[in-house]
């Protein structure tokens, strides 16, 4: 009796049907894969800002040969220990026009409080380019330098002459041949200048009429004349000279700030605090961590700045305790701020030194002006 017939055809088991279910589910599963890698390789509009190095005022940083030296010296004046940080902040900007950050990581970064996705425009306008931006931020750095240096040594009682020098020459500038990039200008039709919206008055004055200019090339005085032309400034039709203009100071003391790969003019208020510190006994800070940032010009004001919440998060993380920040930021500060960091409203210099004052003295910190809602 056989158990089987080994002639008989063998018939394959019936396959078993996929549930309609996992079948979709399946499908969807790579759609989404393909979707996702078409989004990571398709080119995106946005970069992402991220807290960058912190630096202490008082303390070091890497100069262009690698070698660590004083981030602020000072020689002609007498100069006092300091303790403690005077922290500036940086922020890191992630992509550019040539390779700008994947969907998957603006996405991540969307999620992230200490990172901002921001149109790339923002950053890096149409038109310009990476060496054009780079350089302009310097500028502003070197600018930044003075007006802090001129606001901290002016707050000290001394005697400060304010200039104003020529920056670059604009496109088709009435000026071209007649001024160059470094010229001081002195005066406008015989009026002493101080200052660049003293001389944009006594520009406008002439109704386009000629403008006899006094100027200083490389200490020689000169006599130059340069006729105005019509041209549209932010929204108003003004008469000009085509130039663009920064301010120099004559300083009694050599002031030397040593900072390599920052631009922008964010850190002014940082570095007069820290020229402040350096050049005064005792401790400004009682020896404490702060961070800040503001810009500043000569006469003390606080000014505003980008990229405030980053900040923010890189002073928390780099241990500070008290921040301070420009009182026109507050809007971007109310409830974007780390725990564990406070910070402290400023609108002048004066203001930024009666926080250190009451930090220094353990004075009564809730009685400073912070950002409020509303």
């Amino acid at each position: 009796m056989a158990l089987f017939d080994e002639h008989a055809p063998v018939l394959p088991a019936p396959r078993r049907r996929r549930p309609r279910v996992s079948v979709t589910g399946l499908w969807a599963l790579s759609t989404a894969l393909v979707a996702l890698l078409v989004l990571t390789m398709l080119p995106t509009s946005f970069v992402i800002q991220r807290p960058g190095p912190v630096h202490n005022t008082l303390g070091t940083a890497t100069d262009a040969d690698g070698e660590e030296v004083p981030l602020i010296s000072i020689d002609g004046a007498d100069t006092y220990p300091t303790a403690g940080s005077l922290d500036l902040l940086t922020v890191e900007v992630v992509g550019n026009r040539d390779h700008t950050p994947s969907w998957f990581e603006l996405a991540s970064a969307w999620f992230d409080p200490s990172r901002a996705v921001v149109p790339i425009d923002d950053i890096f306008p149409q038109g310009q380019t990476t060496d054009e931006r780079n350089q302009q931020s310097a500028a502003m750095m070197v600018d930044s330098q003075k007006e802090a240096t001129a606001a901290a040594l002016g707050e000290l009682g001394y005697d400060v002459a304010q200039l104003v020098r020529v920056y670059a020459l604009t496109d088709d500038s009435p000026a071209t041949g007649i001024l160059e990039q470094g010229d001081v200008i002195v005066s406008a039709n015989g009026t002493p200048v101080s200052d660049t919206p003293q001389l944009r008055e006594l520009i406008g004055a002439g109704d386009g009429a000629p403008v006899e200019l006094g100027i200083e090339r490389d200490g020689v005085p000169q006599t130059v004349a340069v006729t105005p032309a019509r041209a549209e400034v932010e929204g108003t039709a003004r008469w000009v000279i085509g130039v663009t203009t920064m301010h120099d100071y004559v300083f009694p003391i050599q002031v030397t700030i040593q900072l390599d790969n920052v631009g922008g003019p964010s850190a002014g208020m940082m570095f007069a605090l820290g020229i402040i510190d350096m050049l005064t006994p005792g401790e400004l800070n009682g020896g404490r961590d702060v961070a800040g940032t503001g810009t500043i010009d000569a006469a003390g004001t606080v000014g505003p700045i980008g990229g405030i919440r980053q900040k923010l998060f890189g002073a928390r993380d780099a241990g500070a305790s008290v921040f301070l920040a420009p009182e026109k930021n507050c809007g971007e500060v109310v409830g974007h701020v780390p725990s564990g960091l406070r910070v402290v409203a400023v609108e002048t210099l004066d203001d930024a030194l009666t926080a250190l004052e009451t930090i220094r003295d353990d004075g009564d910190l809730d009685a400073l002006p912070t950002c409020t809602a509303g």
